[in-house]
């Protein structure tokens, strides 16, 4: 399968992305997005669009673009994109992940889910806009930002607190929304309207230092360690059932019994327990607790020395309502009498955010999604992970995720691909996002 002429600048455009190896591993000089940033600076300026960039840091560059609107008091509306990627393990992989391959009418590499492909859809659906004279009430602004994949330090966040006149709009769509889920109830649209907190925490566990050929009775921060990640991981948070997850459930048609158990705090954590579905079961868990997983450890300096300290990161994803005091309580519930040898020496805490749904917007993209799938029906949904809509619900934005996909890549594997091996998009998918991004502009900004 090949792309048609229409679709084939935005396939081209994320292959480019792919190929520019926009790796962002949380240090300050990752990342290097000016390669990114200038393909899309250079789409912008072919279609005649006026743009600027910004460079907090050497490499670290996001463009921003903009079609002014006629009337000051009509509503405005941002497309948020990051060029950002995640590392990968190249060897894992079927095809080379920073080749953009187009293989059987799927695009394959590094960000082609998160989210290059919705980077290439925006970003070409305001090129085509701006070489079409569209002249709307209200603005409209293509935001192509670096840093997304760390803490969108340099990013987002620089934009949203150094240039919130530039950036800021009263309405949003960023990642990642409109895929479709085959449910018994039918097919769903889960648009994300909020999304959790994230709370990075770096535990330090302490011993004390002595030779490793004498191990009896010695206070090993490594041992004491394994079993302050072993509470952690399997510290049964309670449940809380919040109304986007309710209405989601209501609306997947599932069994009368599941439904029950998937919406009772009571009951929900046996269910999850043995639910064949383990998609659905992670999905259900991580939308109905405060989740803790301890991801990363470092200690110990020789073989034969017993260490005195251990550090431990964990990444905590706080539901709406959670503050940091919860969360330093949650940790010492969780560790219990071994807090005693733990120090929390880090934590950053990045409160959760939430949209309303009777806006607008929603409505416009209501009508967008019935044309992709007139069968289907949107609904509200949780985000478990961040995006950098978070910074510009702070500044009073209404934000959602949002997308316009095909039905040829199944919703889990789909969600699997985030961060995954073997990420891929198919052709009919980009080309589906980048005319609803254009018609969204038409039908909200007119």
């Amino acid at each position: 399968m090949s792309a048609e002429p229409r679709d084939h600048e935005v396939v081209e455009l994320l292959q480019d992305l792919i190929r520019n190896r926009c790796v962002n591993d949380g240090s300050d000089s990752s990342g290097q997005e000016a390669a990114s940033a200038e393909r899309i600076a250079g789409l912008l300026e072919g279609a005649g669009a006026d743009f600027q960039s910004y460079e907090p840091l050497p490499g670290r560059v996001s463009i921003v673009s903009r079609i002014e609107g006629s009337d000051p008091g009509a509503a405005s509306l941002c497309y948020l994109a990051h060029t950002d990627v995640v590392p990968v393990n190249e060897s894992a992989w079927d095809q080379d992940p920073f080749g953009g391959e187009l293989v059987d009418g799927e695009v394959w590499g590094r960000g082609a889910v998160d989210m290059l492909n919705l980077t290439s859809s925006m970003s070409i659906a305001f090129a085509r806009l701006v070489e079409s004279g569209f002249k709307p009430k209200g603005t409209l602004v293509l935001a192509a930002v670096a840093d997304e994949e760390a803490l969108g330090t340099h990013g987002a966040s620089y934009l949203s607190c150094n240039e919130a006149d530039v950036v800021g709009t009263d309405y949003l769509v960023t990642e990642f929304g409109g895929l479709p889920l085959v449910t018994p109830g039918g097919k769903l649209l889960p648009v994300p309207v909020a999304e959790k907190g994230s709370c990075w925490c770096r535990l330090r566990v302490s011993g004390e230092p002595s030779h490793a050929s004498m191990p009896l009775r010695t206070d090993n921060a490594l041992v004491s360690a394994a079993h302050v990640v072993s509470r952690l991981a399997s510290f049964s948070q309670r449940p809380e059932i919040g109304d986007t997850w309710r209405a989601f459930v209501e609306a997947a048609g599932f069994d009368e019994a599941t439904q029950r158990a998937l919406v009772d705090e009571s009951s929900i954590d046996d269910l999850l327990a043995v639910l064949p579905d383990i998609g659905l079961a992670r999905q259900a868990h991580a939308c109905t607790h405060t989740t803790v997983a301890p991801t990363i450890a470092h200690g110990g300096s020789k073989i034969n020395i017993i260490p005195d300290t251990v550090e431990i990161d964990v990444d905590i994803r706080t539901l709406p309502g959670w503050t940091e005091q919860d969360v330093r309580q949650l940790i010492a519930e969780a560790v219990g009498d071994l807090m005693a040898k733990v120090e929390i020496v880090e934590m950053h805490d990045d409160p959760p955010t939430a949209s309303p749904v009777d806006t607008p917007l929603w409505s416009a993209l209501e009508k967008i999604t019935r044309r992709a799938h007139p069968d289907g029906k949107m609904i509200p949904f949780l985000m478990t992970g961040a995006t950098d809509a978070r910074f510009f619900r702070r500044l009073g934005t209404v934000a959602y995720g949002f997308g316009a996909f095909s039905d040829r890549i199944p919703f889990g594997q789909f969600a699997a691909m985030f961060h995954g091996h073997n990420e891929r998009i198919d052709v009919e998918s980009l080309a589906l996002s980048a005319e609803a991004f254009e018609q969204l502009a038409r039908d909200f900004l007119s």
